[in-house]
């Protein structure tokens, strides 16, 4: 049996060394030998041996010091220590220090061979986790990696990448939708906390008793419901990010509070005494302007300042028009993958259409209409007429809809299409315009913001 784990053996003792190297050898390892420590570490750091097994007992350098040098140059490197001079300390001794496993002389080989086995699959599991762990730090970066080819928001990227190096408290102001976490993520991902806890309070929905319990935790016993300690949302967040979304729905008595931690990186539990100290980055978000609260009294001047040390915005979707594109294709590829379908891409003109709707519920929205679509999708391209009527069209019934008839969603241009509808309802309603907003299924504000658009 053959393997490709190279097995190095360090001893001063020529037989001991070859005996063991002969052994296991046989068992279809490659085999390196040492005499000493020196000898050993050239061939560590050239070599990058599996598995090190070491005598304790050398001149110069004994396997102890061999150990510790072996660990800073490769931690992922299993040592087994072999020693005449076993004893219960000395096994201890070497197991704190990093050591495999100790084994005494005179060997017993079945024990090594289970030993060494033993040590490999070790060391394939501990860098199969480490993989792991990068993959899924990996995906968690592309699952906020924030899809833009609007001006706009790559200027709010570039923002948010200068800001991710400091430690300063940062607010995202923009309406519902606009991704203001995915921001707040990109920010702690290339942060040095980065390795440490993003933690996100959504504070809008939460009441005044129980954002306290949220944020800061509470006592067994400290109110009906209490049955045992909670740890907060800033305790978990130590030495990484608290997210703060909707900051602006944060009651008055609890702004004070949180005005103090911020101040003074402590606290106490909800029912506690215990002074709690604690190394948060605040990232705060708003769909709200806090100036105005702040004018209106609603807001702490003072917790204002605080937390608007670097203000970002996260524009509206309707003012990065260019993204729509790539994040109906990011969306659809999501989706389709979720839902098993084999959606190809959308149509042109349904596209067109969706960067005329105005997004009031922002990338949100975008993404709800397209899970929705997929989801009731019967052929491999999304088209026009999946889209909804508001998106479409403004509301207009398809019974009416000259422009988004199965018939007609091939031909011409859809502006063109919905202008010469209009524009034909208008002669039907005899240039009564809310006769004709009643024909076509839309409002009258609507429709005069139409007929300004198409100069009718």
């Amino acid at each position: 049996m053959s393997h490709w784990e190279t097995i190095l053996i360090v001893d001063d003792e020529k037989n001991t060394r070859e005996g063991l190297g002969k052994f296991l050898g046989s068992l279809g390892y490659d085999i390196s030998l040492a005499s000493s420590a020196e000898e050993a570490l050239a061939i560590v750091k050239s070599e990058a041996p599996n598995v090190v097994l070491s005598d304790i007992r050398m001149p110069d350098v004994d396997g102890m010091s061999l150990l510790h040098q072996i660990k800073a140059l490769d931690a992922q490197i299993p040592v087994i220590l072999l020693t005449a001079y076993g004893s219960v300390e000395n096994a201890v001794k070497a197991i704190k220090a990093g050591a495999f496993h100790y084994l005494t002389k005179p060997v017993n080989l079945d024990e090594l061979e289970f030993m060494v086995k033993k040590a490999l699959s070790s060391q394939k599991l501990e860098l199969e986790n480490k993989e792991l762990k990068k993959d899924i730090i990996k995906d968690k970066y592309e699952a906020f990696e924030v899809i833009s080819e609007s001006q706009k928001m790559k200027e709010a990227i570039d923002m948010a990448t200068k800001v991710a190096q400091s430690d300063s408290s940062v607010l995202i102001q923009g309406e519902t939708g606009t991704g203001k976490e995915l921001i707040a993520h990109l920010i702690h991902n290339m942060s040095p906390r980065k390795d440490n806890s993003f933690i996100a309070v959504h504070c809008a929905s939460l009441t005044e008793t129980l954002l306290a319990s949220e944020l800061f935790g509470h006592e067994k016993g400290s109110f009906t419901g209490a049955t045992e300690r909670k740890i907060g949302r800033f305790e978990r967040a130590h030495n990484g990010t608290l997210f703060l979304d909707e900051i602006g729905e944060i009651p008055e008595s609890m702004q004070v509070k949180l005005l103090r931690v911020l101040q003074e990186g402590e606290f106490e539990r909800v029912g506690g005494t215990k002074t709690i100290k604690v190394n948060v980055r605040l990232i705060a978000a708003t769909n709200r302007n806090l100036l105005d609260e702040v004018r209106k009294g609603t807001f702490r001047e003072d917790l204002f300042y605080r937390v608007n040390v670097i203000l970002l915005e996260a524009p509206p979707l309707r003012e990065r028009l260019e993204d729509i594109k790539p994040l109906v294709e990011h969306y659809i590829k999501h989706f389709a993958a979720i839902n098993h379908k084999t959606i190809t891409g959308i149509a042109d003109n349904a596209l067109e259409a969706m960067k005329h709707y105005n997004w009031p519920g922002n990338i949100r929205e975008l993404k709800n209409v397209i899970e929705r679509l997929i989801v009731l999708a019967n052929e491999s391209v999304l088209e026009l007429f999946d889209l909804p009527n508001d998106i479409r069209g403004e509301n207009i019934s398809s019974d009416n809809s000259l422009a988004f008839s199965g018939d007609n969603r091939t031909q011409g241009n859809i502006h063109d299409m919905e202008k010469e509808m209009i524009r034909q309802k208008l002669v039907e309603a005899d240039g009564n315009k809310s006769k004709a907003a009643k024909i076509l299924g839309i409002s009258r504000r609507t429709l005069y913001r139409k007929i300004d658009e198409y100069e009718l």
